[in-house]
C-alpha cells in the first residue's frame, strides 16, 4: 500500500518535470520567433549554449532579490521610507482617534467626556505641546512644524463631516429640473475655519521671518551676564533678550514693528472669531441654576446702586472699582456676566399680565436700561483687559457644550489667540530691550494710551460728534485720585499673560472629575 503511494507520487514528479520543460521550450521558441532579426548559425550555437535558468522561488510577503542600478536603490530606499513613515502616521492616528470616541476614558467604563469636549482637550493639549516651549524669536523645529501641521489636519478633518441641508437644482434626463436637498458643510465651519488657517500660516511664517537675524540674540540661564540683567522676576522662565550696546539698527526696528503689526492684527482676528463663538454657545443650565435670584444679590448693594442711578458714566463706574489685581477685574467681571444673564431671563419670562403687588419693582425697560449698561461695562472690560484668563461662564460654556463644530472653532482661536499673544510679548521684549540700551523715552502708542487711560464711552464706541472746550479742559484737570487709579490700571494691563504661559490655562476645562 505504501509502495503503491509513493510510485503515483513519483508518475506526478516525473509529469510536473516534463510541463515545466515544455512550457519553458514553448517560451524560447515564442521569443526566438518573435526577434525582428534571426540568423541561423547565431541561433543555432545560442541553442547549444543555453543552460537552464533557476527557478526563482518567491515568498508571498516579500519582493524577489533582484539586482538593480544605484539609483533604483535609493529611490526604493526613499519609498520604504515613506511606507513606513506612513504606517506609523497612521498608528498615531489611530490612537488619537481612539481617545477621542473613548471620550478620554482608557477604560471604556462609560464615564468619558463628550466628543465636543474631548475635541477641544486634544487642540489645547497639542498647542500646548508643540508652541509651549516657543519662547523665542525663531522659526520652528522642522519636526514640531510637521507634528503641527499634521495632527492639526486630523482634528480639524472631523469639520468636513459637520453638514447642513441646503436646497439645489437637479437635472432629469427629460430636461426638467426638481429642487432637492444636498448637504454642504455648516456655514459657520466654512467661513471660520478657512480664515484660522490663514491666521495659523501667518504666525508660522512671522517666526520664519526671524530666520536671518543677528543683532539680538538671548542670554542663557547659565551664562554670567544673566545676573546683571533686570525686570524678568516676574517671568524668569523667558529667556533675556541681548541687543548690541548701541541698540538696534533703524532697518531692524522697522522689521520688529512691521512684524509687530502684523502678529497685532492676527491677534485681534483671532479674538473676534473666539468671542463670536463664546456668544453662539448655549448657556448651560447647570450654570443657569447656580445663578442668584436677582442682578442685585450678583453686583452687591453698592455696585448695584452705581449702574442703576439716573445718570450712568461706564467710565466713573470703573474708575470707582477696585481693579489692583487680575483676580478682582476676574471678579467683577464674572458678576458683571451674571446680572446680564439674570436680566436678560427676567425680561424674556417676564408676563404681559400686571405685576402682583408684592411683585418687584423694576419694570422691564429700567431692566432693559440696566442690561444695556452692564453689557457696555462688559464690553470695556473685554477690550481693556485682552489678556484676561477666562470668565465662570465662558468656562462653563467650553466645559457642557454639546455642538461639535462650535467646540473645535472655540478652541483653534484660543490657542491661535494664545500663540499671537505669545508672539507679541516675544517682540516687545526686544523692543524694550532696545529702549533701555539705547535709552530713548519713546511715548506709548495712542491705541494703548486711550485703552488704558482716559478712554470714554463715546470713544470706545466710535461717536464722533463735535465736543466743547469745556470738555477738553475738564479732561486736561484730571484730580489726583483718577491719576492713581488710571496707573493702577495701566500696572495690570501690563501684566498680562497668555495661555501658554500659564499653568492654569494650559488644558481646557474637563468633566473628568
Amino acid at each position: 500500500m505504501v509502495r503503491a503511494s509513493e510510485q503515483e507520487q513519483e508518475s506526478y514528479r516525473s509529469k510536473l518535470f516534463n510541463f515545466k520543460w515544455r512550457n519553458n521550450d514553448n517560451n524560447n521558441a515564442g521569443k526566438q520567433s518573435n526577434s525582428p532579426i534571426s540568423k541561423p548559425g547565431l541561433d543555432e550555437a545560442a541553442a547549444g549554449s543555453q543552460e537552464v535558468e533557476p527557478l526563482t522561488i518567491i515568498h508571498p510577503n516579500k519582493s524577489p532579490l533582484v539586482s538593480r542600478p544605484s539609483g533604483d536603490d535609493a529611490a526604493l530606499a526613499a519609498a520604504q521610507a515613506r511606507e513606513k513613515q506612513l504606517l506609523a502616521d497612521m498608528e498615531q492616528m489611530k490612537e488619537r482617534f481612539s481617545k477621542l470616541l473613548l471620550g478620554e476614558d482608557n477604560s471604556g467604563g462609560g464615564k468619558g467626556v463628550c466628543s465636543a469636549l474631548a475635541l477641544s482637550n486634544a487642540i489645547t493639549n497639542l498647542a500646548a505641546s508643540v508652541f509651549g516651549e516657543q519662547r523665542r524669536l525663531e522659526p520652528m523645529p522642522a519636526d514640531r512644524r510637521a507634528r503641527w501641521r499634521r495632527e492639526i489636519d486630523w482634528l480639524l478633518s472631523v469639520t468636513d463631516y459637520v453638514v447642513e441641508f441646503a436646497p439645489s437644482q437637479q437635472k432629469n434626463k427629460d430636461g426638467t429640473t426638481m429642487e432637492i436637498m444636498t448637504t454642504r458643510q455648516r456655514n459657520d465651519l466654512h467661513m471660520n475655519i478657512p480664515a484660522l488657517r490663514k491666521l495659523d500660516a501667518m504666525l508660522i511664517d512671522c517666526l520664519d521671518n526671524f530666520k536671518d537675524q543677528s543683532e539680538f540674540g538671548y542670554i542663557s540661564k547659565d551664562s554670567p551676564d544673566s545676573d546683571n540683567t533686570k525686570g524678568h522676576d516676574e517671568k524668569w522662565w523667558i529667556p533675556k533678550v541681548k541687543v548690541p550696546p548701541d541698540g538696534l539698527s533703524e532697518a531692524s526696528r522697522r522689521f520688529l514693528q512691521y512684524q509687530k503689526d502684523c502678529v497685532n492684527q492676527v491677534l485681534k482676528a483671532a479674538m473676534a472669531i473666539n468671542a463670536q463663538v463664546l456668544f453662539e454657545m448655549e448657556i448651560p443650565e447647570s450654570y443657569i441654576d447656580s445663578l442668584p435670584k436677582n442682578g442685585r444679590a450678583s453686583l452687591g448693594d453698592q455696585m448695584y446702586k452705581n449702574i442703576t442711578v439716573e445718570f450712568f458714566n461706564p467710565d466713573q463706574f470703573l474708575n470707582s472699582m477696585d481693579m489692583s489685581s487680575e483676580h478682582k477685574i476676574l471678579d467683577l467681571k464674572n458678576k458683571i456676566e451674571a446680572s446680564i444673564i439674570i436680566w436678560k431671563r427676567k425680561m424674556v419670562q417676564k408676563d404681559n399680565k400686571p405685576s402682583a403687588p408684592w411683585a418687584s419693582g423694576v419694570s422691564l425697560e429700567k431692566r432693559e436700561v440696566f442690561e444695556e449698561r452692564a453689557e457696555t461695562i462688559l464690553l470695556i472690560l473685554k477690550h481693556r483687559y485682552p489678556g484676561i484668563s477666562q470668565s465662570s461662564l465662558d468656562i462653563s460654556k467650553i466645559q457642557f457644550s454639546k455642538d461639535v463644530g462650535q467646540s473645535v472653532l472655540e478652541s483653534y482661536s484660543r490657542i491661535l489667540e494664545s500663540l499671537a499673544y505669545t508672539v507679541l510679548s516675544r517682540i516687545n521684549d526686544v523692543l524694550d530691550a532696545d529702549r533701555a540700551v539705547s535709552k530713548r523715552s519713546t511715548p506709548m502708542e495712542p491705541e494703548e494710551e486711550t485703552l488704558v487711560g482716559s478712554m470714554t464711552l463715546s470713544d470706545f464706541m466710535g461717536w464722533d460728534f463735535d465736543q466743547g472746550n469745556e470738555d477738553l479742559d475738564s479732561k486736561k484737570d484730571m484730580s489726583s485720585d483718577d491719576k492713581l487709579v488710571k496707573e493702577k490700571l495701566n500696572v495690570v494691563a501690563t501684566k498680562k499673560t497668555s495661555y501658554l504661559e500659564t499653568l492654569g490655562g494650559v488644558n481646557s476645562p474637563t468633566a473628568r472629575h
